[in-house]
Parts: structure tokens; C-alpha cells; sequence
């Protein structure tokens, strides 16, 4: 019988092969999401799907594009609003 935090679906299950050529079942944590722009919602390039944890020890100019709005618009959409500030000044 599995342990109850492995029972919640919260871990993916895979199957391991074994040095003696047995399958063994393991309990593996997800994947995190896609980041997403904030304006359009397309998936961002330059940022990698790390957990909290391991994002915790990476720093911090491998975790976005070194750019105005980088990790939170896409180069598309963080055009245009530079664009737009430019115009308004």
C-alpha cells in the first residue's frame, strides 16, 4: 500500500527498470507549468520549468530575459508597450 502523500496525485507515477530487469514502480514530482505572457497569454521563451526549489539556487539572470518585462511579457507584447510609453512621453 502506497503512503498517503504518494496517493494524492500530486506525484506523477513511472516505471523504473531495475538493475535485475524488474520494472519497479516510483513516484516522481511533476513538471511545473508553462510561464505565460500577462497581455496575450503565449508561453514564454528564456524561462526555464524549474521547481521552487532548484529555481531558488539558480540565478537570477538564467531565470528571465535580460530586458524590459522580460519574464512577465513576451518580445512581441513588450514591444508594443515600449512603443506606446515612447509615444506618450
Amino acid at each position: 500500500m502506497p503512503q498517503g502523500y504518494k496517493k494524492s496525485g500530486s506525484l506523477r507515477k513511472v516505471f523504473k527498470k531495475m538493475p535485475g530487469g524488474e520494472s519497479k514502480l516510483t513516484y516522481l514530482a511533476r513538471n511545473p507549468s508553462v510561464h505565460k505572457c500577462a497581455e496575450c497569454g503565449k508561453e514564454l521563451k528564456g524561462i526555464p520549468r524549474l521547481s521552487s526549489t532548484k529555481a531558488k539556487n539558480t540565478p537570477k539572470t538564467k531565470k528571465r530575459p535580460e530586458r524590459p518585462y522580460g519574464g512577465y511579457l513576451c518580445s512581441s507584447c513588450a514591444r508594443k508597450k515600449i512603443v506606446q510609453e515612447v509615444r506618450r512621453s
